[in-house]
């Protein structure tokens, strides 16, 4: 909502030429070496669906849920990048060459379900194709994936853009057009509106002349392009007098949205060790602290990738300073690739001070678009830097890891020289302060991993190996927590906290319906002889009928007061016939003060969250038992029909 609000703000003051907005990033962070996982909310399709729905509802000007305004965008949001992108540039395979090659159980599971909330649920008002092919065929010339699947299937009402130049790699690297003219006939005949590049321009005219377009197929897109400027007003005159003509430019950097920032950089902190109550530090304990470490005192890095000017610049250094005042920062590397260090100073400022907190992980040469990671540990001499920073300290260190993607810090986990072990991701404008508050307790820390952690030794798979699931007859360890199969540094949905939370199943408000007895089902049988029924075939009155509530009672037992996620999952008695070992059916977060209860209610559709994607891609429910599970509590469920 405050982004959308600062961009009517922004053109309101004639200072952006439009209100079109390419974000979000909703591919599913697959591979941990992906450059751009950090634009993305992470490798959970149920997650990042529901990500994708609310980022549009906010930016679009639609409340949180309910009906979607079909007339007035406040600016206009586009999901990207459909579909199976997630390569940059892997050992000379560059996304722009690259054909992904994909199961249709992997696209109806994995790889689509985030497109589809942001079209079904999010009603988003832009799609954009991405630059690989899938099976052969390039995204923005598939007739099947764009005007079959989110025209047809799923009622997409917008525009959908390449991305850039995407177009001319059709021709140009791919060769699956075999003339210019083809590239430009492939995409519109496919449902592709707008051309980011030239490449239209430049070849439209002598397609058409050549016959291999019509009239028709530039006024569809055109049609696209132009509902969505009106939409957004562009052609009401003066903004000043339209819809959001009162959203002025002092609504930017304002405070609540500062607030906002601050709280989403907090939020999004994720304690991942906590020996022997290292964290949280004591303001009036703390006489000096070594600030050591290349991300520690510099604001960009804070950042990412994609980001507009910040409303303010404060370093992790700097936000420390204002709580010890014997702070002294030495920066022990020349960067995150740490290519030349200078670990005799870190040593003595660590040596000489009251306590130890390292600034450590990646920045935008490590993980950035056309850019992805080769190693999964810490880059060049940041391991021995930190282990001689910890063998010095006089008491144990503090490893901060700002990145994006994961690292593989299994010498930190185990060192008990190094006491915590916090990731802050790339968090944004308030990030330094948002650290040092959790650092030193005013914030208690309850953000989890949306991603898992995998060994250094991941990096032995392909990046190029599309499939989710294990492949145990050749080694192949499969991806995510899903369905990967191998050891993990830290698992998907990890996060300490400074308080001790409980959860189990309240008896009172949980009321799972019959899940016998549906009339006119008829079972099929896979190889493997699991019986399963279709979700399709059960239509939505049935799946209605099955819907249920499940209520959590959450306790905080103290010491502190904190928020806490809630995190609901799915999981069969195995992992036979594609089944993930465990599947999120649903998440929320409550504000507990010490020693406060709560009940958050979940609302459980079984042909939503216990269905399969079965090989050829159709939703299924497998005859048999279901648990519904929260932290160590679970419950069973029996589906027959």
């Amino acid at each position: 909502q405050v982004i959308g609000t600062e961009a009517r703000g922004v053109y309101n003051n004639g200072q952006a030429e439009g209100l079109t907005f390419w974000a979000p990033n909703i591919n599913v962070f697959r591979d941990p070496r992906w450059g751009r996982g950090q634009e993305t909310p992470g490798e959970d399709p149920t997650m990042t669906g529901k990500y994708a729905a609310v980022f549009v509802r906010g930016v679009q000007g639609y409340a949180i849920s309910g009906a979607i305004n079909s007339s007035d965008l406040e600016a206009s949001a586009c999901c990207k990048h459909f579909t199976a992108y997630d390569l940059e540039n892997w050992k000379g395979v560059t996304r722009f060459a690259f054909d992904a090659k994909v199961t249709e159980q992997d696209l109806a599971d994995t790889y689509n379900p985030p497109f589809k909330s942001c079209v079904e649920d999010g009603g988003a008002s832009g799609i954009m194709c991405s630059y690989n092919r899938v099976n052969g065929v390039p995204t923005c010339a598939d007739h099947n994936l764009l005007s079959k699947t989110a025209r047809g299937d799923w009622s997409f009402n917008g525009y959908i853009t390449s991305d850039c130049d995407a177009v001319a790699i059709i021709h140009d690297v791919q060769g699956y057009a075999k003339a210019p003219e083809d590239a430009v006939a492939d995409v519109l005949k496919a449902g592709m509106d707008v051309n980011c590049g030239g490449y239209i321009q430049t070849h439209g005219v002598s397609a058409y002349q050549q016959g291999k377009i019509t009239g028709e197929d530039i006024d569809r897109a055109l049609r696209n392009l132009f509902a969505i400027r009106m939409r957004l007003g562009l052609f009401n005159g003066n903004p000043k007098y339209n819809r959001y003509g009162n959203i002025r430019a002092d609504q930017v950097c304002k405070k609540e949205h500062q607030d906002l920032a601050l709280q989403a950089a907090q939020d999004g902190i994720v304690l991942l060790k906590n020996d022997a109550g290292a964290l949280p530090l004591s303001k009036s304990k703390v006489s000096s602290v070594a600030v050591i470490g290349p991300n520690g005192n510099n604001a960009s890095l804070l950042l990412g990738n994609y980001f507009g000017p910040p409303c303010i610049s404060v370093t992790p250094f700097q936000a420390l300073q204002g709580y010890v005042k014997d702070a002294t920062f030495v920066q022990g590397c020349n960067a995150a690739v740490c290519n030349v260090s200078n670990i005799g100073e870190a040593v003595h400022a660590a040596s000489s001070a009251d306590y130890v907190v390292l600034f450590m992980g990646l920045d935008q040469n490590q993980e950035r678009e056309e850019v992805d990671r080769l190693e999964l540990g810490l880059p060049g001499m940041q391991e021995s830097l930190v282990n001689k920073v910890a063998d010095a300290a006089k008491k144990p260190v503090i490893l901060v890891l700002l990145c994006g993607g994961p690292v593989d810090v299994t010498f930190a986990k185990n060192n008990p020289k190094i006491g915590a072990i916090v990731w802050a991701g790339y968090p944004g404008q308030a990030g330094g302060i948002a650290i040092a508050q959790v650092l030193f307790g005013e914030h208690n820390p309850g953000g989890r991993l949306p991603v898992t952690w995998y060994p250094k030794e991941f990096t032995a798979v392909p990046m190029t190996d599309m499939r989710m699931r294990a492949d145990p007859s050749t080694g192949y360890p499969g991806r995510t927590y899903r369905f990967y199969k191998g050891k993990t540094v830290y698992n998907f949905g990890y996060g300490l906290s400074y308080s001790k939370y409980s959860h189990r199943f309240a008896s009172e408000g949980t009321k799972p319906p019959s899940m016998s007895g549906i009339e006119g089902l008829k079972a099929t049988a896979s190889a493997a002889g699991t019986v399963s029924y279709d979700v399709e075939e059960m239509g939505a009155e049935a799946c209605d009928r099955l819907r249920f509530p499940a209520v959590v009672r959450v306790q905080n037992h103290g010491p502190m007061d904190g928020r806490h996620p809630v995190l609901l999952f799915l999981r069969w008695p195995n992992a036979t016939d594609g089944r993930p070992a465990s599947q999120l059916i649903g998440f929320q977060s409550v504000h507990l003060r010490a020693d406060e209860a709560a009940h958050v209610e979940f609302e459980v559709s079984p042909c939503k969250h216990f269905s399969r994607a079965a090989e050829d891609g159709r939703k299924v429910i497998d005859q048999g038992s279901h648990f519904v599970k929260v932290g160590d509590d679970e419950f069973e469920l029996s589906f027959m029909a």
